[in-house]
């Protein structure tokens, strides 16, 4: 099936829940971001960890192929009140000068990329000692919660779909950097409760990958017709404390431009 996130643009900029304060708050008092950081967003959609790091005072690039994902970060910039200068391609066929930023990021999105090309273009587009930041805030199925509801009923419509039962954690991600020669790195995690209205959750699956970014629209409303009853029946309380886990592994550039 081919993936397109643009189909689910709207959905994608209301419901679903960014990069929490946590991330942000984190990222600045360890160092691996400074205000005045020249940093550019991988795989940016709808610009949750460019707009948070645009926010506190990074000069910020974004870097999308889908047009409608990059026209919902503007809105959503605008009505924070910063700018995020964006640029519409694909990683692997972007075009920046080497040694260009001093932080690279990429949220939720590493395993979209061509992971034998984009190590080493994150290398060179970062300065020597330069930072290469991989993170993740995932949803957790456990035993009998609500996640694991809404995955089974994810498979039952769309049994091919593979990234389903996570743990929230990349050990892989540190082969792709070490072997690109980062050095220094670290990963970092902690868990956090998102509150999702049943309306919400609603609209964030169906900005997945699983659901909208794939099925038909006769499909994706059968599902979320499904969902919503499944929701009322088992998880009637709202908003619900859905568990998330954000995971982040640091990395550091060579101290020369490869």
């Amino acid at each position: 099936m081919s993936i397109d996130f643009g189909r689910t643009a709207s959905d994608y900029a209301r419901h679903r829940a960014g990069f929490p304060d946590v991330f942000f708050e984190r990222l600045l008092a360890d160092g691996s971001v400074e205000r005045g950081n020249r940093v550019l967003d991988l795989g940016t959609g709808t610009g949750t960890v460019a707009r948070g790091l645009a926010v506190r005072g990074c000069a910020v690039t974004a870097l999308d192929h889908s047009a409608p994902l990059l026209a919902q970060a503007a809105e959503l910039d605008r009505a924070a009140g910063v700018e995020v200068k964006q640029v519409r391609a694909r990683v692997e066929n972007a075009d920046f000068a080497a040694g260009s930023f001093d932080v690279i990021t990429a949220g939720q999105c590493w395993h979209w990329f061509d992971r034998w090309r984009t190590p080493g273009l994150v290398r060179r587009w970062l300065r020597p000692g330069g930072r290469l930041l991989i993170a993740h805030f995932d949803w957790l199925p456990l035993s009998g919660n609500m996640v694991q509801d809404t995955e089974r009923l994810i498979l039952a419509c769309n049994p091919a779909w593979t990234l389903h039962s996570g743990s929230g954690l990349y050990p892989a991600w540190l082969k792709d950097v070490a072997e690109a020669g980062f050095s220094d790195l670290r990963t970092w995690s902690v868990d956090v409760d998102v509150p999702y209205s049943h309306e919400d959750w609603r609209g964030r699956i169906r900005a997945s990958a699983a659901i909208g970014a794939v099925l038909d629209e006769a499909k994706v409303k059968r599902f979320d017709a499904d969902l919503a009853g499944m929701l009322a029946s088992r998880h009637p309380q709202e908003p619900m404390a859905v568990p998330h886990r954000v995971w982040v592994l640091s990395a550091v550039a060579p101290g020369l431009l490869g």
